[in-house]
């Protein structure tokens, strides 16, 4: 047995703190930001915000709304093969809509007949997402993706939390962006189930400093993507300037009129029919295994929750919200670009980030 001494901090045990700034205006600066991969010949430009892989967020009409402001959604890994090779024909959004696969066979035939389709010519860009990453028979499936689908497409998989893992996966498995997070996310009970975890905020800024250690050449170096535990837009923003390459969230979007699932709906005399709440559950719950993989192995717990989420109104304003947050935090501490946000950030750690205006 071994008990690290190190406290290891949460987005809520610390605050930015300001600095001197020549920027003048929060709308001066630039979210966009240019990516090269370790492996992957792909560059990608945009802003680095991911809606996460899951059922209600993962799908198309959440796709079309980030795509306006040039951001990623991971399509849930639930799609057929018909439903993706219909999105891709259709819409020419393939460097913002990543198709999602687990460890099973099937997903991965169903990623072969979608390179192999003459609309597309190419492999879409790939999330390999499961629970748990840290067995040697997950890296081993994710060099194999490389191994068959070359440099063309930029994969990103996970989930790890520590430094030597996002190493292995990145050297070893051919991965270009490594998902960071066990554990964190609003609906997920993996902690309270196992007692596994890693405070979020230190995983991003450990995992990140191992990711960036690793360059190619060429300004090619290995990336993290924070996946969970982000619940208000400081929390993107602290991920950001921990280190953070990209940021996925799934609870900010649920709730919001693109997501698809069960909606619990009201109704009035003057506005009819509305939406009221949204059935919202973490991938691991017994919920989800029902619908989506048969029902829970009798060898498994269930490490998800499922709660209701108030209907929020358009993920525009989410977005919006989120974007105009994360530049006012930047101008804050001098950071003109998001690229340099990591570069001026000065955490301080705190005994509680806000007063609570209900005490």
């Amino acid at each position: 047995m071994k008990i690290s001494g190190d406290v290891k901090l949460d987005f809520e045990d610390v605050l930015l703190a300001p600095a001197r700034s020549t920027t003048s205006s929060r709308k001066d600066v630039e979210l966009y930001r240019p990516f090269k991969f370790y492996h992957s010949k792909k560059e990608w430009h945009g802003i680095p915000f991911m809606a996460a892989n899951m059922p209600h967020t993962g799908n198309v009409k959440m796709a079309q709304e980030l795509l306006k402001h040039s951001m990623v959604t991971c399509l849930h890994k639930y799609h057929t093969h018909e439903q993706l090779e219909s999105f891709y024909s259709y819409f020419d959004i393939a460097p913002f809509a990543w198709v999602s696969i687990g460890m099973c066979h099937d997903d991965l035939l169903k990623l072969e007949k979608l390179s192999d389709i003459n609309c597309l010519g190419y492999t879409p860009n790939i999330c390999i997402d499961i629970a748990n990453g840290y067995t040697d028979r997950f890296v081993s499936f994710c060099k194999s993706v490389r191994t068959k689908f070359g440099k063309e497409p930029i994969i990103m998989a996970g989930n790890v939390c520590t430094p030597e893992m996002v190493q292995e996966l990145i050297i070893h498995g051919g991965v270009d962006i490594v998902k960071v997070g066990i554990g964190p996310g609003s609906v997920c009970s993996t902690r309270l189930k196992t007692g596994v975890g890693y405070p979020q905020f230190s995983a991003i800024v450990e995992c990140s400093h191992a990711a960036h250690g690793l360059k190619s050449g060429d300004g090619r170096m290995g990336l993290i993507c924070a996946d969970g535990g982000c619940r208000t837009p400081s929390d993107v923003a602290k991920s950001y300037a921990a280190g953070a390459d990209f940021v996925m969230v799934g609870g900010m979007l649920a709730g919001t009129e693109e997501c698809e699932g069960e909606w619990e709906y009201g109704e009035t005399e003057l506005e009819g029919k509305y939406k009221k709440s949204l059935k919202f559950y973490g991938m691991s719950s017994e919920e989800a295994q029902d619908k989506h993989s048969g029902g829970m192995n009798d060898y498994a717990a269930s490490e998800g929750k499922v709660r209701k989420v108030p209907y929020k109104g358009k993920a525009e304003e989410v977005l919006s919200d989120i974007k105009g947050s994360v530049r006012s935090a930047c101008s804050y501490i001098g950071a003109k670009y998001l690229a340099d946000m990591s570069k001026c950030a000065n955490f301080i750690k705190v005994n509680r980030t806000h007063y609570d205006t209900n005490l």
